[in-house]
Formats: structure tokens, C-alpha cells, sequence
């Protein structure tokens, strides 16, 4: 009875290790902010691509209490949908060890969330401007009364939430029947730590192979010629009718020669949304900067780069 009692005091105070990972709500502020030197490119981040998993065997206590609040994990996440606030964390956190046991990856399509199980797939859409993303839950919070998600910092960025640090959006769950399989886009990997940020050594998750490298900037590498077309990469999805989505969006926003190209990247279909071809620069720049001033961040292609 004794060696049962040490366990269960033993899983308990394990629990409450990991979950403290997000006590006090993670949220922008003060001390956290985006990356000094992004690694990559926000919108050349595919979305999570739901599937079925199993519950984490950590993170998802039947409740549990934060500042003197209890919390119950739903049994599961079917059905769940609810409006309310959002706000996002970044290299603050990046690194450390979230409620799943897993570190956090601001670079990754991952969010928080107080009730539901660990993992969850939901869809997230930005109300103030219809942006949404499919994000993995994997960690616990935001701990404040007006939110209810927090993000990842690519998250943020694709939303276009990250300058203001919170919006109001919609969450819905998207829940995979048992037994379906899907290409994982986002394998669990450990999170990149900053340079400038140095933090404490995470706990590694099962062993995985790393993906390689993100996929440099064409333009970087192959300089667009004068006179050669080119165009301008506006988003770049996981989820097909995401990018439809979006280029819908652009044509309603008087874009008229918008396109969507897919293409295999490291073995992965990338469904990306186009705005050209243009024919020079000064067109192609002049694009680009009314794309900029409604939130747009693009990127130059040329036209052998879209199959």
C-alpha cells in the first residue's frame, strides 16, 4: 500500500511539474517577442495535418489547479467549438519542456489549451481578418478569463495577430476517427534553441529524424534575371483549400491574377498561392508593396520554380 501511495505521489507531482510549464498563462509580454533572427520563412510552414494519436500520457490529469482555479480535461475533443481570445508566446518559451513533455518549437504549428486532450488538432480562424491555420495542441494554458488558445509564434504570424499579440478567433476542433493514418508534415522533433536566449537543455521526445534543412529563398539562390518572369509567393499550405482560401481572399481584395501551384518539398505536397507573373521589377516591386501594406509578407519565385 505504501509503494501504491509513493506512485501515485510520484505521477502526481510529475503532473504538476509539467503543467507548470504554462502556469501564469503564456502569453506576449514584456519578456517575451518573436525571434531576433528567424530561422524561417512563417509562411513556408506547412499547418499541422491531423491524424489520430492516442492521449499523451502526460498533460491530460482528469483536473487540475492554477491559481486556485480547477481545470477538467475534456475525455475528448469532439465537438468542440468556441469563440473567445487569443494571444501567443515565442522565444520566451522556446525550448522549454511543454504539458506533453515535449519542448516547445515557436517554429512550429503547435498551440495551448486548458481543457482539451493532449494532442488535439483544431482549426483556429482570426475574426478580425478571416486568416485560419490547423494547429497541434500540445501543451496547457492561456490562464486568463478573455483567452482561451495560445499560439505558437508562426501561428501568430500566419493569423496576423503577432504585432498586436491577441485577437478574437474561433476555435474548432478536428477530431480523426481511430485507425486514420496521415503523412505527419511536422514531425516532433527537439525545438531549435536561440543564441542569444540561452535556456536549460530540453528533455528530448522519442527518438526521430530530423528533417532536413528549411528550404532556402529562391531568390537567394538563383537571382530572378531582368526580364525573366517572376512572381510573388504570398502563403504556402498544407491543406489545399486553405490556399484556395486565400487566394479567393486576394482576388476579393482586387488581386486579379492570382494562381495556386503545388509542389513536392522534401517529399512533402506544398500548395502555394501566387500573385504574377511579372514581367520586371518595378511592377513585381510595386505588388509587393500594397501586398505588404494589408499584412501580406512575400517572396520572389521565378517561373521555372512553378511547376
Amino acid at each position: 500500500m505504501t509503494h501504491r501511495k509513493n506512485a501515485a505521489a510520484a505521477t502526481a507531482a510529475l503532473a504538476a511539474l509539467l503543467l507548470s510549464g504554462c502556469f501564469g498563462g503564456k502569453h506576449i509580454g514584456p519578456s517575451d517577442g518573436p525571434p531576433s533572427d528567424p530561422e524561417v520563412n512563417p509562411w513556408n510552414v506547412p499547418e499541422a495535418v491531423p491524424k489520430y494519436e492516442p492521449r499523451s500520457k502526460y498533460g491530460n490529469p482528469d483536473s487540475y489547479v492554477v491559481a486556485g482555479k480547477r481545470y477538467y480535461v475534456k475525455d475528448s475533443a469532439a465537438g468542440y467549438r468556441e469563440v473567445g481570445g487569443a494571444s501567443w508566446y515565442g522565444s520566451k518559451f522556446h525550448g522549454r519542456r511543454t504539458s506533453s513533455g515535449e519542448p516547445f518549437d515557436m517554429y512550429k504549428m503547435t498551440a495551448a489549451h486548458r481543457t482539451l486532450p493532449i494532442p488535439s488538432y483544431v482549426r483556429v480562424r482570426n475574426l478580425e481578418n478571416d486568416r485560419e491555420v490547423i494547429v497541434r495542441v500540445n501543451d496547457r494554458g492561456p490562464f486568463h478569463d478573455d483567452r482561451i488558445i495560445d499560439l505558437s509564434w508562426v501561428a501568430a504570424v500566419r493569423l496576423g495577430l503577432e504585432q498586436q499579440g491577441s485577437a478574437r478567433v474561433e476555435v474548432e476542433a478536428i477530431t480523426p476517427d481511430a485507425g486514420t493514418q496521415a503523412v505527419e508534415i511536422e514531425p516532433i522533433e527537439p525545438a531549435r534553441p536561440l543564441p542569444a536566449t540561452p535556456i536549460a537543455s530540453p528533455v528530448p521526445p522519442p527518438s526521430v529524424t530530423p528533417p532536413p534543412a528549411p528550404e532556402p529563398r529562391p531568390e537567394a539562390i538563383n537571382p530572378i534575371q531582368p526580364g525573366e518572369l517572376s512572381y510573388l509567393q504570398v502563403g504556402a499550405f498544407a491543406d489545399l483549400e486553405n490556399a484556395n482560401r486565400m487566394a479567393n481572399r486576394l482576388r476579393t481584395e482586387g488581386f486579379p491574377q492570382v494562381i495556386v501551384r503545388s509542389v513536392k518539398i522534401r517529399g512533402q505536397i506544398v500548395h502555394r498561392v501566387l500573385t504574377g507573373p511579372f514581367v520586371n521589377e518595378s511592377d513585381r516591386n510595386a505588388a509587393k508593396n500594397v501586398l505588404a501594406s494589408r499584412g501580406y509578407e512575400t517572396y520572389v519565385i521565378r517561373d521555372d520554380q512553378t511547376p
